[in-house]
């Protein structure tokens, strides 16, 4: 195969020009024994600037005329294949080594670039993603690489309210929706994202199953949907419902998807949902919930959305909301009965938008 196997392999191809200044970049030129004589990246803002020692280029050819560089390493981010396959035809042209970092396109599915390196009498060699060890521990992995979505750092130009919650089924899905649908209803243009495959219910604006998709996509998956409804319906304000906890324990493989999508909505306000008595979940709490939700990201947990379905507690609903409140300082509500204003008016009044100056 062509894959990478060892360093050692890397230092026999020495010296190398890197494309790419970033992360992937700078681990390719911390490799033991890699010595690297330029680097190249199509950023202008990055041109003309030191990193890792070297002077940053965009200029292959004049590089390797001006240096001793046997190989190059294309280490490109996902979303920048068709810069990493300019690079790599150029490379081979010139007639240097190629190790490339594709990811998302595999060589075995570049037969031309192959044939194209073989008849330069140059080596082509991946760095593998090594599936193969997923695969033997778990018994079954991808055919290559999950993550596909071109990196984004978009800041939303418009207010986010993210809704999270203690565990899986709580009322996420149902308070996002309702909050959206209550502030039409109050005269602001509100937009909503559902990020589950149960998001069939109205209103909807967008919906799209964020557990498809691997963890490194999910936040730019998240900032690319908001980013279009910003340029499609101009929104005042965007509700992101986001997928089960940041804390809750018995199911730990969704936590990170809660991580991600979080991340992604870079929300300016945020309401918990919490469910009594969950009969097949374990959540550890609103406190807990709260504390992570404000750790991972700056915003402010502004209310509580309390789901009554399996609330046995021998109290009325008055009580429970006056104690929740006065234990968490954040107004308390029941989604179905009315709550959806209550919420409304904390997270309008957080963020300073409808009747409310900030």
């Amino acid at each position: 195969m062509y894959f990478v196997a060892s360093v050692r392999e890397l230092q026999e191809l020495n010296p190398f020009i890197i494309v790419g200044c970033g992360g992937g970049g700078e681990k390719f030129a911390n490799f033991s024994g890699i010595e690297s004589v330029g680097f190249i990246d199509d950023n202008k803002q990055k041109q003309g600037k030191t990193f890792c020692g070297n002077i940053i280029s965009s200029d292959l050819p004049n590089l390797v005329e001006n240096t001793n560089a046997r190989s190059v390493a294309i280490m490109l981010p996902i979303g920048a294949e068709g810069s990493a396959l300019k690079y790599a035809v150029q490379a081979i042209d010139l007639g240097l080594n190629v190790v490339s970092s594709f990811r998302s396109l595999p060589l075995h599915r570049n037969q031309s670039l192959l044939e194209f390196a073989k008849s330069k009498n140059v080596q082509l060699k991946e760095i593998s993603p090594r599936l193969d060890v997923v695969r033997s521990v778990m018994g079954s992995a991808p055919t290559t690489c999950t993550e596909v979505l071109p990196k984004l750092d978009y800041k939303p130009k418009t207010p986010v309210v993210f809704v999270g919650g203690t565990s899986q089924e709580c009322g996420k899905r149902t308070t996002t929706r309702i909050l959206g649908k209550t502030a039409q209803e109050h005269g602001l243009n509100s937009v909503v994202i559902s990020t589950d495959e149960m998001g069939l219910e109205q209103p909807v604006d967008l919906n799209f199953r964020a557990g498809s998709l691997s963890v490194m996509d999910v936040a730019s998956a998240v900032m690319g949907s908001v980013r279009y409804l910003e340029e499609e319906k101009n929104p005042d304000i965007i509700f992101v419902e986001g997928q089960s906890s940041l804390t809750e324990r018995g199911n730990p493989h969704p936590r990170g998807l809660s991580a991600a999508i979080l991340v992604g909505a870079q929300p300016d306000a945020t309401i918990v949902c919490h469910r009594f008595n969950h009969p097949y979940r374990y959540p550890v709490g609103i406190s807990q919930e709260i504390k992570a939700i404000e750790a991972m990201e700056p915003t402010k947990v502004v209310g509580i959305s309390l789901n009554l379905r399996n609330f046995t507690e021998d109290k009325s609903r008055t009580d429970l909301f006056a104690e929740c409140e006065k234990k968490y300082m954040l107004p308390t509500a029941d989604i179905f009965q009315g709550g959806a204003s209550i919420l409304l008016d904390a997270i309008t009044e957080y963020i300073g938008i409808g009747d409310v100056e900030k």
